[in-house]
């Protein structure tokens, strides 16, 4: 079903968001200045009331889109997908009604074991076969598009047979599934595997990125972390710029998910992101 999707993706169109955090859940509501939308972590939210399902169906009537955003659907897994979990994202979804639903390109669990982390995968013609027919799988099951993340990782896998850039290019066009850019991954995978972030960035089906995700991480040490623990830092938005430029236009949402500030800091620094959008699309 190469480019082929039961669920057609909207068209992509700028906005900014931040990830609604548990520190903000009081403020969030009255204060979201500069704010189009948010994002949240899927699992935070499924099989859950009390205070997290008021905060998200208070939430829904002050902004738009609220787009669930996973770590748990090991789309590349080896054991057959979780239909507890899928029928769980699905109500989410459903209560949310969301433009889309995004996890990442990567695994979670195998053999009946969670890692609780985001697993590398080989880039091979096999595991491309695989995650295309899972990706129709959990669409049919939920009824949305769904949108795939270009993961960080820091181990490449035996086996591979191709570059990331040519694995994710061709799992996005085959199974017609929407891409979320995230430029701090593409940036730390670069500098960690000695590539050319550029590059990534233009083997990309530009059609297909309806979301983008800017964040900081560590670079103390002597490799990249991922961490979206810090501000973004100067090289991250020229690469955000470069890709807003040569892919277009989409929704960005800041990453702040460690030592999590402030509200007023997320807000000061989402406004930095719209400024980077406003002078690369000038």
């Amino acid at each position: 079903m190469d480019g082929a999707t039961p669920c057609p993706l909207p068209k992509a169109h700028l906005g900014f968001g931040i990830g609604l955090r548990r520190p903000h859940f009081d403020e969030i509501l009255d204060n979201h200045q500069g704010v189009d939308f948010l994002e949240i972590i899927s699992e935070n939210y499924m099989r859950f009331g009390g205070k997290s399902r008021d905060i998200i169906t208070r939430a829904r009537d002050v902004f738009d889109t609220i787009i669930p955003h996973g770590v748990g659907l090991s789309i590349g897994g080896i054991d057959p997908l979780n239909m507890d979990y899928l029928t769980s994202l699905r109500d989410l979804v459903q209560l949310l009604d969301p433009p889309w639903f995004s996890d990442h390109l990567s695994y979670s669990s195998a053999f009946g074991r969670e890692y609780y982390d985001l697993m590398p995968l080989q880039f091979s013609e096999e595991a491309i076969v695989h995650i295309v027919e899972r990706i129709e799988q959990v669409r049919d099951i939920v009824g949305k598009p769904l949108v795939l993340e270009n993961p960080s990782y820091y181990a490449s896998m035996p086996g591979s047979e191709m570059t990331e850039a040519e694995f994710t290019r061709e799992i996005m066009v085959r199974s017609g599934c929407g891409m979320l850019l995230d430029v701090n991954n593409v940036y730390v995978n670069a500098q960690n595997h000695g590539y050319d972030a550029k590059a990534f960035i233009d083997a990309m089906p530009a059609d297909q990125v309806v979301q983008y995700h800017i964040a900081g991480h560590d670079g103390s040490g002597e490799f990249l972390v991922d961490t979206h623990g810090s501000h973004i830092i100067p090289p991250v938005y020229e690469l955000y710029k470069y890709a807003l430029k040569t892919v277009g236009p989409a929704l960005t949402l800041l990453e702040w998910d460690n030592n999590i500030p402030p509200l007023e800091i997320l807000l000061e620094e989402n406004e930095h992101v719209r400024a980077a959008a406003a002078d690369a699309l000038d």
